[in-house]
């Protein structure tokens, strides 16, 4: 039986139907996909509503580039913050990034001026809502002296991290790229908020409290020994943070006028000291001795005299020590109650000296306020 052939009038009445077929399939087919990438963890929908983040650049053996003098010889602070933002693929994926540059120094040339500097635009950042999170490029020398700096001193529970590396961009294996991809992971995480500053380093997050450099040139450099990582990061399983975050409020302290901390100087003990490093530096005009002491914060009996000499004036004395870790505890060792010290618990020297500036520009002039200060987060 023969087949009649469609009339041209069905053929066209059809033909719209025909063709919205496959519309309709490629549409549903895109919409399946857009419904599953939204759907899939650590995707956003769209760039809209990727978190903001402020990368503020100081210099530092991550933006440092290699120098003809030596073998792994680079020079710091070569590379512009803009730079390494673009030098890192998929960062674009993370959050939608700003970068300003601060400095660019070594981390051994880092200074009052330029942690004012920081500590200023990040206030400013948090208080008028331009940004979600602060990255800081920095170099390893004296990052932990920075971050406990600004953990004191910025008020607010948006995160800020800091991140640099131990080898230069140029190197064959830099650390740098990597590094900086993951504080921007950190940073843009919902979880980091209210944890105060961090350092993010060779897929460890560490609190600016406890972290510190303990190997002169090694990548698995910075460790926290008293506390341990406060988090990790990794490509397969993302940020892991150990604990939740703690919810309570940071003493903060207000910056002095001007661009400069009161002089506050180190003092290293060692065998057969006498007093002469501390009465130098009190001769020079130091508010504030710390003492980098041996074993549980002790010295020799000449130097502690001079110590007990420099409290009885009103210079702050701190007793710390040159042990990679311990605390530092009252009146075992020492009559700090008789001497009038003041003693750093778990923090190392530098750090000590840290807060005995802040503490000394704020007013803060009695032992038992002094002690708590140094005890707030135990």
């Amino acid at each position: 039986m023969m087949k009649h052939a469609a009339s041209p009038a069905i053929r066209r009445r059809n033909q719209p139907l025909i063709l919205a077929v496959p519309l309709v399939a490629l549409a549903l087919w895109s919409w399946g996909i857009a419904a599953a990438q939204a759907a899939e963890p650590g995707k956003d929908a769209s760039a809209a509503s990727l978190p903001r983040i402020l990368v503020l650049a100081t210099g530092g053996t991550i933006a440092g580039q290699a120098d003809a003098r030596a073998t792994g010889a680079y020079k710091s602070g070569q590379i512009t913050g803009e730079q390494l933002m673009q030098s890192v693929p998929g960062l674009d994926k993370l959050a939608k990034l700003n970068a300003e540059q601060i400095s660019s120094i070594g981390s051994q040339d880092m200074n009052d001026k330029v942690w004012f500097a920081l500590a200023r635009r990040i206030q400013e950042v948090f208080d008028k809502n331009e940004a979600d999170g602060v990255i800081i490029t920095h170099g390893t020398d004296t990052l932990e002296e920075t971050a406990y700096f600004l953990d004191n001193v910025v008020r607010g529970d948006k995160p800020v991290v800091i991140v640099g590396s131990m080898r230069p961009a140029s190197a064959v294996s830099a650390d740098g790229p990597g590094n900086l991809y993951e504080a921007v992971q950190v940073a843009a995480d919902p979880r980091s908020r209210g944890r105060g500053v961090m350092a993010v380093l060779n897929d460890k997050i560490e609190g600016a409290r406890s972290i510190t450099k303990t190997n002169t040139t090694s990548i698995e450099t910075f460790n926290s020994p008293n506390g341990g990582p406060i988090g990790y990061v990794d490509t397969a399983g993302g940020i892991r943070f150990m604990a939740q975050a703690a919810g309570l409020k940071r003493a903060t302290y207000q910056l002095p006028a001007g661009e400069q901390l009161p002089r506050v100087e180190i003092v290293y003990s060692h065998a057969n000291m006498d007093a002469v490093p501390i009465e130098d530096a009190i001769s020079h005009g130091a508010k504030g001795i710390v003492l980098a002491g041996v074993g549980d914060g002790n010295t020799s009996k000449p130097a502690l005299d001079a110590l007990e000499a420099a409290a009885k004036k009103g210079i702050l004395v701190i007793r710390s020590t040159r042990v990679r870790s311990g605390f530092v505890t009252r009146n075992v060792e020492v009559d700090d109650d008789k001497n009038g010290f003041v003693v750093s618990e778990d923090l190392n020297p530098q750090k000590a000296r840290v807060l005995a500036q802040l503490l000394i520009a704020s007013g803060v002039t009695a032992p038992a306020e002094l002690q708590k200060a140094f005890t707030a987060t135990w």
